[in-house]
């Protein structure tokens, strides 16, 4: 990847990780990923903003050849996606200092092994002046990390704000395209800013009076027309869930299958809509941007040893950690030898803020009573549904 003007003295570098399937050895990437730097020429001094993943550090380090001196090099978040080059580039800078927030110097120690004594501690609202430009900083805690902040590009109304408003996009676009960047932008929401939700909609408060005519995140392309992700995460925070029940779901031998079957045609003919995840070959990050819009969620598993299906377990541990703003949530069972399962949706997903709709039990694969109450659990859906705002 080579290196791009966004303005006059100010160049967009990083790597495009076309190949790269998995993130955190949890998160499904199937569109790749960008690690994103910025460069930004004062009159007087010259920034570096975050660096990229170590594996790709020496696109980096190239990228920096022909510029001879880096005051400064702002780390705006310790993860190695970010910081992981900074001491190549410290070692070939040795000019150069960093800054970061006092929580990030001390993370990059722990996980870089840089010397605190290369780097330079700044406050919420405290600015660097590059000579006709300035960097304004403002502390964003928890997004997604404690010791985030992002940086506020004076005059020009840039707001390069690291991981906010980022998408997992491998893409030769420097600017964001509408048809091609919602999706992924919301998956990176979902899968990651969603936990934080309460404290983003504080950030975006605090950023709406901010002239901002251009957002570079540290992932996927940048904003030219900052709206288009702004209306997007307000809606994402703050808009009210959907018609929508959320349904991961797992089978061993066919009995909770029948279950969701019915269901699903059960939410079907009351107009609900439904999202349905067999948990054997789900996609987590589509699960999670389901999340972000479903009023209902219903998890459904057979019993093992006593319990649900590990693949449901992981699955709830999943939501629970997530916090989406779903506000009903139930339980389907099925169970043969052991009657243990009890289907309690509050030690399942304890962090969320939810009504418990009764929960359908079945022994061995569901009679005409069974699906009567299956049929129950739609009924209370939709009345709950109704008055969603």
């Amino acid at each position: 990847m080579h290196k791009r003007m966004i303005a006059s003295g100010i160049e967009a570098l990083g790597a495009v990780d076309w190949d790269r399937r998995l993130f955190d050895a949890l998160i499904p990437l199937p569109d790749g990923t960008s690690y994103n730097a910025y460069l930004i020429r004062g009159t007087d001094k010259t920034a570096l903003l975050d660096t990229v993943d170590p594996d790709k550090t020496e696109v980096l380090i190239e990228q920096l050849a022909d510029v001879g001196h880096i005051d400064y090099l702002v780390c705006h978040h310790a993860e190695q996606d970010h910081s992981g080059a900074i001491p190549a580039v410290l070692a070939a800078h040795p000019e150069t200092r960093v800054v970061a927030s006092a929580k990030c110097q001390e993370m990059l120690f722990d996980l870089l092994g840089v010397p605190p004594d290369r780097v330079m501690v700044v406050k919420d609202n405290d600015t660097l002046e590059l000579g006709g430009r300035s960097l304004r900083f403002l502390a964003l805690p928890w997004v997604h990390w404690p010791e985030t902040i992002v940086s506020w590009l004076e005059p020009e109304g840039i707001l390069f704000s690291c991981d906010l408003f980022g998408s997992h996009l491998a893409t030769t676009d420097l600017f964001a395209r509408p048809d091609s960047v919602l999706e992924p932008a919301k998956r990176y929401y979902a899968e990651i800013m969603m936990p934080f939700a309460g404290l983003i909609r504080r950030h975006l408060q605090r950023l709406e009076p901010l002239p901002i005519r251009m957002i570079a995140p540290s992932h996927g392309p940048l904003f030219d027309h900052p709206d288009l992700i702004l209306s997007a995460y307000r809606a994402w925070v703050d808009g009210p869930p959907e018609n929508r029940v959320l349904l991961p779901f797992v089978s061993m031998h066919g009995s909770t299958l029948a279950m969701v079957e019915h269901l699903t045609s059960a939410l079907a003919k009351r107009a609900i809509g439904l999202d349905r995840f067999d948990l054997v070959t789900a996609d987590l990050g589509r699960l999670a941007m389901s999340l972000v819009d479903a009023a209902t969620i219903v998890v459904a598993s057979p019993t093992v040893l006593g319990g649900m299906h590990p693949l449901a377990v992981s699955a709830a541990y999943l939501i629970n950690a997530l916090k989406p703003k779903a506000r009903f949530a139930s339980f389907m069972g099925s169970h043969s030898w052991s009657a243990r399962q009890t289907g309690d949706v509050a030690a399942m997903l304890p962090s969320l803020s939810v009504e418990v709709l009764p929960p359908v039990l079945v022994k061995g694969l569901p009679k005409a009573a069974d699906f009567v109450a299956i049929d129950a659990l739609a009924d209370a859906i939709a009345t709950r549904h109704a008055n969603l705002t």
